[in-house]
């Protein structure tokens, strides 16, 4: 079994010339920002009708619920950065925490996340100009979206982190400018009536079954918290990791909780939405501030989604990379890297292809299997903090150290275990589906569990080409 303190190493050391060492320059705020803009802020009004429609108008206590879920595994994302700052991830911690077969698992469930996100954001931006422009076929859209990513990354994996930070502070303000007219509106009597009220969180006829359900889908909202341990290494310092995977939460979860509140009270149905309960935000938009403001908030979800998608393209064929250069996948196709681009461009375009498939699937179905991936990672996170922390180093026999290591973590691998019990039967029949290949191919890599699995992490430095999408120059 590998060392608990053992951290995936890099095949070669990085050269300037292919891509760069990594360097120390983000703050706090920094990464906060790059979370944040990884979990796509404008997405509450993308699922707020879907939401709305399970929970019978309640969408904020689904969103409370699963932002108080999502804080307790930040907690626990938190605890087990510092013990692995080199390649922070789920399946790092599992694997090094508890078993390297066990770990392949939860990172074979995570792969399916990065398979799906870049095909989520082709979706919402198909959904958004199906409704601008109804005449536009949709597989037009789905096509051209997919063939500018799938170049761009071709081109180049390197991009900017100041442009992530523009891409969020405007998207951030078409929210507050929603929050303002909604409440002109509010004031003048439309919708509830009123701006302070409870009826959003809890009325006659919502049920905690109906709240756990909503929960669950809105979990797609936080979908990339977790993604700041990827830039452990580039942080100036590693103590500021915890507290950025922690704010990330809390300020995502504040500015969902506030727009979800806002909207639930301006539109206690879905009737104004018409046929576009999928994906409102285009409707939102119009009925709050007309023409005009729906042209700046559908811009703002449009610039979220491509550059969420840009860093999720990538985000996956570099873990492709990772595991082609470490013989997890065949390494001849998957492991390539162009010497001109110095990008791995099979897997680029691979990624393409599965974003094709945004043709044809729903919004709702798609985000519910990109669930089953993620809460199951969240779930091993918080058992590997208890295995790490109680079991391997002893750390029980104090009331401050069963509280830390075994009562919050333990409280949240419970909570989001019920999340996932609550997932779609589809969501739960294709991960079963998935988590069976998994097994299957982890058989034959592990020639009958007789020797380890090989190590991959899209975290991992590899020679040539940089982790994310942020330029470091």
């Amino acid at each position: 079994m590998a060392s608990p303190t053992a951290v995936p190493t890099p095949t070669a050391p990085a050269t300037p010339a292919r891509g760069g060492s990594l360097k120390r320059s983000l703050g706090l705020w920094a990464i906060v920002g790059l979370g944040l803009g990884y979990m796509t802020p404008t997405v509450v009004f993308d699922t707020f009708g879907i939401v709305s429609g399970q929970t019978d108008g309640a969408v904020p206590s689904a969103y409370l619920i699963a932002l108080v879920i999502m804080a307790l595994t930040a907690i626990s994302y938190g605890k087990m950065v510092r013990v692995y700052p080199a390649a922070g991830s789920a399946y790092t911690y599992v694997r090094e925490s508890m078993h390297p077969n066990l770990g392949f698992m939860v990172g074979w469930a995570s792969l399916l996340d990065y398979l799906l996100l870049p095909m989520v954001n082709a979706l919402i931006i198909r959904l958004y100009l199906e409704q601008v422009f109804p005449a536009l076929p949709s597989w037009v859209t789905v096509v051209v979206y997919t063939v500018f990513v799938t170049t761009v990354i071709c081109l180049s994996m390197r991009g900017t982190s100041n442009l992530n930070m523009v891409l969020l502070i405007g998207a951030i303000l078409a929210m507050i400018a929603f929050v303002v007219f909604t409440v002109i509106e509010l004031v003048h009597g439309a919708g509830a009536g009123t701006i302070a009220s409870t009826e959003p969180f809890v009325h006659d006829g919502v049920t905690m079954s109906a709240l756990l359900t909503g929960a669950t889908v809105v979990c797609f909202s936080f979908i990339g918290f977790d993604a700041v341990t990827m830039y452990t290494e580039e942080a100036k310092s590693i103590r500021i990791m915890p507290r950025a995977i922690m704010l990330t939460v809390l300020l995502g979860g504040a500015i969902f909780l506030v727009s979800a509140y806002f909207a639930q009270l301006r539109f206690p149905t879905n009737t104004p939405f018409g046929e576009f309960t999928d994906d409102p935000l285009p409707q939102i938009g119009l009925l709050v501030g007309g023409p005009v403001f729906q042209a700046v908030l559908v811009s703002a979800g449009f610039v979220a989604a491509l550059a969420s998608g840009l860093a999720s393209h990538a985000s996956v064929a570099r873990m492709l990379m990772v595991m082609g250069r470490n013989n997890v996948l065949p390494k001849r196709v998957f492991g390539y890297v162009n010497p001109r681009t110095h990008t791995p461009v099979f897997n680029v375009v691979f990624v393409g292809a599965v974003t094709l498939l945004a043709m044809s699937f729903s919004l709702d179905t798609i985000s519910s299997y990109i669930n089953f991936g993620a809460l199951v990672a969240f779930t091993f996170v918080n058992a590997s903090v208890i295995v790490h922390f109680a079991v391997r180093q002893g750390r029980r026999h104090t009331a401050g150290d069963r509280w830390k290591y075994i009562v919050l973590p333990g409280l949240a691998m419970v909570l989001t275990g019920v999340l996932w019990s609550q997932l779609h039967a589809d969501a739960l029949i294709a991960g079963g589906v998935w988590a069976a290949i998994g097994f299957a191919y982890l058989l034959v890599i592990t020639k009958g569990f007789r020797v380890l699995p090989k190590s991959f992490d899209e975290n991992q430095p590899v020679t040539g080409v940089n982790k994310q999408l942020t330029d470091q120059a």
